[in-house]
C-alpha cells in the first residue's frame, strides 16, 4: 500500500513539475518578443514565481522517485535510461534558471524562435520517460 501511495504522489509532483517546465519557456518566447518595459516586468515576475514554484515542486518529485527506486528495489535497464533522462530534465530546469537570469539582466541574445524550439524539449523528455516507465523496453 505504501508503494502505491508513494507512486501516486510521485506522479502528481512530476506532473506539476513538468507543467512548470512546459510554461516557463513559453514565457521566454513572450519575453524575447516583448518591447514594452511594463509588460517585460510583468512577464519577468511571472517567470520568477513559476521558476521558484517549479524548483520547489521538483524536490519532492525527485525524492519520491529516489525512494521508489531504493526503498522498493526497482531495477532494470529501462531505469538507468530513465534516471539519465531525469538528470537531463534537472539540467534543463537549471538552464531555464540561467536563461531567466539573462532576461533579468537584459542580456538575452536568442530569438523567440529559438525559445519555441527550446520549449519542446520537456515534451520529448516526458514522452521518453513515460514510455520507459510504462513499456520497460529493456
Amino acid at each position: 500500500m505504501l508503494y502505491l501511495w508513494t507512486k501516486a504522489l510521485h506522479i502528481v509532483f512530476i506532473a506539476s513539475w513538468f507543467a512548470g517546465l512546459f510554461y516557463l519557456p513559453r514565457i521566454f518566447v513572450n519575453l524575447a518578443q516583448e518591447t514594452n518595459p511594463e509588460a517585460t516586468a510583468r512577464l519577468l515576475g511571472m517567470a520568477r514565481r513559476l521558476y521558484r514554484f517549479s524548483m520547489i515542486i521538483s524536490v519532492p518529485a525527485v525524492l519520491l522517485g529516489l525512494y521508489l527506486w531504493m526503498g522498493f528495489g526497482i531495477q532494470g535497464g529501462w531505469l538507468h535510461a530513465k534516471l539519465a533522462l531525469v538528470l537531463v530534465t534537472i539540467g534543463y530546469h537549471h538552464m531555464c534558471g540561467a536563461i531567466l537570469k539573462k532576461f533579468e539582466r537584459g542580456v538575452n541574445t536568442r530569438s523567440h524562435t529559438w525559445y519555441r524550439w527550446f520549449n519542446e524539449v520537456p515534451v520529448v523528455l516526458l514522452l521518453a520517460i513515460v514510455v520507459l516507465v510504462v513499456v520497460k523496453p529493456f
